[in-house]
């Protein structure tokens, strides 16, 4: 028992102090110190660690990720591995004829996979091919039943995975013919031609154009149907003409759009493409000719018109901005004459075609302060004799005169001075001295303007002229005469290669004078000009 006693104690003996020896102690039995017996037990002292466990989950953790990604390492270590999977899946849908899927599945996009994996693996591209011829089988059977839209579909498969021609016509054919023996094309060319002789030709699937594509599409040697859609398309071509003769380009440009999409070789298509080009150019010359007759309105439809057809038509804009500038300089001259309600009408206009335009914001500023100028001057004059009012007007036109002031600035020039005079009193003998005696100095201002090559104000005092009861073959030689500057400044501009003041300086020509000789001609010059640019 003492033995055993101490073996129990043995891990737990009292060594003593350094020097080996040691006190006793009580209870000390043949050297065992009996003080052991209130150690804890054995067991105790061996619990585990805390750190263990936590060295258990992360040993676990890395067991349990090694197993689950034991595939994905693997086809990333071993590219094969994943290739063959890959082959074996394809394999299996083909199998299955399952040949093609959205979501991958499907046998074509099995091989796909695999072949972007391994490029230069032939099993992957001999599987692609299985598959087209598949689908071309697929596509067959389909067609015998009847089911067209799953043969079409394999069809266009068969083409994709590039099957040979030969064999995808051959089904093609097959396919149309059972198509064309299924829809019934007899019923189908009869109602094509019952929609022609009503006017239905294009804009639905039951007007003539879609009805005869139909047929041809299953039977395209089909005699009868040719000959509908030739019909048609030549009905279709001379409405586009008539379109063209009433100014409906973008109409007619639809027209020839949809020709050249049922049959772009169709004998009356060019014919009808060159009357086309030919009706633009008129149609841009008779703007040009309605904006130098003063006629606006026309004008701007056929340009608004014409870049309907084409937005980016840059001569059709600056149409535009050449009208918006005609209706801001006359928005000045009714502010001149104290016409407002009218200028306010042309500025409307203006802005209406180019808002932002420099010409149109400077002319509303004039307009404005002619009216804050007139209704200063009504309320000074308010109450005052027409006599003196009358004198009044003398004198200040008098002295415009005397500073050159005849025709500008608007308002304070001794012409709008003198019209405001007659307006009082219109058969005063010194009004009428007056109007005498400022015609000539009109007549001079426009000959010194002219020979300056100042044609803005030589055009303002040939308008003074006129209204001042200038004879008129005089005010019109002197037009004629203002007309073949502008021609000349053109010419100059036209060979400098400066075809947009050139442009200007022709449509100023016409409105002074569009009977002026060499008009025409150099209307053709600066076309082929701009063509040559262009």
């Amino acid at each position: 028992m003492l033995r055993r006693m101490a073996r129990d104690r043995a891990p737990g003996l009292d060594q003593g102090p350094p020097g080996g020896r040691r006190e006793p102690v009580i209870g000390d039995v043949a050297g065992l110190d009996l003080r052991a017996s209130r150690r804890p037990p054995v067991a105790a002292t061996m619990r585990p660690r805390p750190g263990w466990w936590l060295a258990a989950a992360v040993v676990l953790a890395a067991v349990v990720a090694l197993v689950a990604l034991r595939e994905p390492l693997a086809e990333r270590l071993w590219p094969q591995t994943r290739v063959q999977r890959l082959l074996g899946e394809a394999d299996a849908a083909l199998a299955r004829g399952h040949l093609t899927a959205a979501d991958g599945s499907g046998a074509r996009e099995l091989y796909e996979a695999a072949l972007a994996v391994d490029p230069d693996r032939g099993e992957s591209r001999a599987g692609l091919a299985r598959v087209a011829e598949a689908a071309l089988q697929r596509a067959r059977e389909a067609a015998d039943a009847q089911r067209f839209d799953d043969a079409h579909q394999a069809l266009g498969l068969a083409r994709t995975l590039s099957a040979p021609r030969e064999q995808t016509e051959a089904v093609a054919a097959q396919l149309r013919g059972r198509e064309a023996s299924h829809a019934g094309l007899d019923a189908l060319v009869a109602r094509a031609a019952q929609a022609a002789a009503a006017g239905r030709l294009e804009g639905g699937d039951d007007a003539a154009l879609p009805l005869y594509a139909r047929v041809l599409s299953l039977q395209p040697d089909r005699a009868d149907a040719l000959r509908g859609r030739e019909d048609a398309l030549s009905a279709l071509l001379e409405q586009a003409r008539a379109q063209l003769r009433g100014g409906d380009i973008p109409a007619a440009a639809a027209a020839i759009a949809t020709v050249r999409r049922y049959d772009a070789g169709h004998v009356d298509l060019p014919d009808t493409q060159a009357r086309f080009t030919e009706e633009l150019d008129a149609v841009r010359r008779r703007a040009e000719a309605d904006l130098a007759r003063g006629r606006l309105e026309p004008a701007v439809a056929a340009w608004r018109a014409l870049l309907r057809y084409d937005a980016g038509d840059e001569a059709s804009r600056r149409g535009l901005q050449r009208a918006a500038d005609v209706h801001a300089h006359r928005a000045e001259r009714l502010a001149a004459d104290y016409r407002f309600a009218e200028a306010d009408a042309a500025l409307a206009q203006a802005r209406a075609l180019s808002p932002e335009a420099a010409v149109v914001l400077a002319a509303q500023s004039k307009v404005d302060r002619i009216r804050r100028d007139h209704a200063q001057r009504q309320a000074v004059q308010a109450g005052g004799p027409t006599t003196q009012r009358v004198a009044r007007l003398l004198q200040q036109a008098s002295a415009a005169e005397a500073r050159g002031d005849l025709l500008t600035p608007p308002g304070d020039s001794a012409y709008d001075k003198l019209r405001a005079a007659q307006a009082l009193a219109p058969r005063d003998r010194q009004v009428q001295a007056a109007v005498s005696r400022l015609l000539p100095s009109a007549r001079m201002c426009f000959d010194q303007s002219l020979g300056a090559n100042n044609l803005g104000r030589a055009a303002d005092c040939l308008e003074a002229r006129s209204l001042l009861g200038d004879d008129e073959p005089t005010v019109a030689q002197a037009r004629r005469r203002l007309a073949q500057r502008w021609l000349a400044i053109g010419d100059e501009r036209l060979a400098g290669g400066q075809l947009a003041p050139a442009q200007s300086a022709l449509a100023a020509a016409r409105a002074t004078d569009p009977a002026t000789p060499g008009i025409a001609e150099f209307d053709q010059r600066l076309r082929r000009a701009s063509l040559s640019v262009d």
